[in-house]
């Protein structure tokens, strides 16, 4: 049965009657479960909403742009599949750069770096000491619209301004579903057995432009950028497919020096897939261009028989995507469509993490006024034995789990 509940710790909204009111109730759950990480937060976050159907569930915070904090294939007692920065949680500090304060999905505005990046201010270098995440992406809360038995709504307003000083009025919106098995049946057309535990939900994510000019090129665009932060480990392996074919049709397989050049031994590329090691232990970012990706990557977790799934809007023909690097661009719209970043020590011996990342980004988008873009991001987690997720590997991402375990 399909419920949802919104847990209010201090205040109530507008919405509340549309929800079930629960309070906060210690239980003992061990640390990495789910109710471990559902009670930690509605100690420190209010008004979290959490979508249930059985044994899985995902908990969303309104305070943090409707940000999906984590989910459970197996109730309280499960897995926690999304990374949770408890420290800083609980020390209620703010960081002047970026919270790191985690979260299994977060809604993001792209580009980063570049001419048009959001991220740096005017004539700065682009370095980490000038990176700064605009406050309506990080610290500041969505509105909570309304929920119903299997979805929650968001929005948010907000006025950017980018690298070249233009000024972006505009309005997101955010809608997250929880899916069911008939639904992954529709998404990734394959049945999903009965003995696989499993939780998915998808996230639709729009922005409409509320100026009055037309968003253009040569002041800059926007992109829809999806983020979601899991736990990493020795033996976590992030899978990307991608387009077979020669670079002068294609253009190269992957951008893998976004902050740096990635070792071969953490990076395997092959004719039309890549392995890439998510220990937390180096930082270092790979991107896939539109010309090369497909609607969707993943990531296997060989300890807990964990099988991540992202699968993604992905326009095609369409080429136009905001660049990301970190730097000056003579081609600030050859970015990347498909994403992953693996958490490391910083340049000072600091760190984000640890933790990885599966991204989606939309294309740029040069809207008109009043004009809305969507961009869904769906996210999957497959918990079973090894038969049952090795025919879930082959099917959604073409490889073995025998050929993901020779990659460590």
């Amino acid at each position: 049965m399909l419920c949802c509940f919104l847990c209010l710790v201090s205040c109530k909204t507008k919405n509340e009657q549309s929800a079930n009111v629960v309070g906060v109730e210690k239980e003992g759950y061990a640390k990495g479960s789910f109710g471990y990480d559902r009670e930690f937060l509605m100690e420190h976050y209010k008004d979290l909403v959490v979508l249930e159907n059985g044994e899985s569930s995902i908990l969303i915070s309104p305070e943090l742009q409707g940000r999906v904090m984590t989910s459970t294939a197996k109730g309280d007692e499960g897995k926690s599949f999304g990374w949770i920065n408890h420290d800083l949680i609980a020390s209620g500090e703010k960081k002047e750069h970026f919270n790191p304060t985690g979260g299994e999905e977060r809604f993001w505005l792209g580009p980063e770096g570049g001419q048009n990046s959001l991220y740096f201010e005017k004539d700065t270098k682009f370095e980490f000491n000038n990176w700064y995440v605009p406050k309506e992406l990080d610290t500041e809360a969505f509105n909570f619209v309304e929920s119903d038995e299997n979805q929650a709504f968001f929005e948010r307003e907000m006025k950017l301004v980018n690298y070249t000083g233009t000024t972006f009025d505009l309005k997101v919106q955010r809608n997250i579903k929880l899916l069911d098995k008939e639904d992954a049946f529709e998404i990734l057309g394959l049945s999903i057995p009965e003995t696989v535990n499993m939780v998915g939900f998808a996230s639709e994510n729009s922005i409409t432009n509320l100026g009055t000019e037309r968003w253009d090129k040569k002041t800059g665009l926007l992109s829809i950028w999806i983020l979601s932060m899991f736990n990493s480990s020795d033996e976590t392996t992030i899978i990307v497919p991608f387009k077979k074919g020669d670079v002068e049709h294609l253009g190269n397989k992957v951008t893998d020096d976004y902050f740096g050049k990635i070792p071969k031994e953490r990076l395997q590329v092959y004719d039309s897939v890549l392995f890439f090691k998510a220990d937390g232990k180096e930082r270092g970012k790979i991107g896939i261009s539109p010309q090369r990706a497909l609607p969707v990557l993943g990531s296997y977790d060989a300890k807990n028989k964990v099988l991540t799934i992202a699968k993604f809007s992905l326009p095609e023909g369409v080429t136009d995507y905001v660049n990301s690097q970190w730097e000056l661009q003579e081609f600030p719209y050859s970015g990347d469509a498909v994403n992953a970043y693996n958490d490391g020590p910083l340049e000072d011996g600091g760190q984000l993490g640890p933790f990885y990342e599966l991204e989606s980004s939309s294309p740029a988008l040069d809207l008109k006024s009043d004009e809305k873009s969507t961009h869904v991001h769906q996210t999957f987690h497959f918990e079973g034995d090894d038969a049952d997720l090795e025919k879930l590997a082959r099917n959604i991402l073409g490889v073995s789990l025998k050929e993901i375990a020779e990659q460590q």
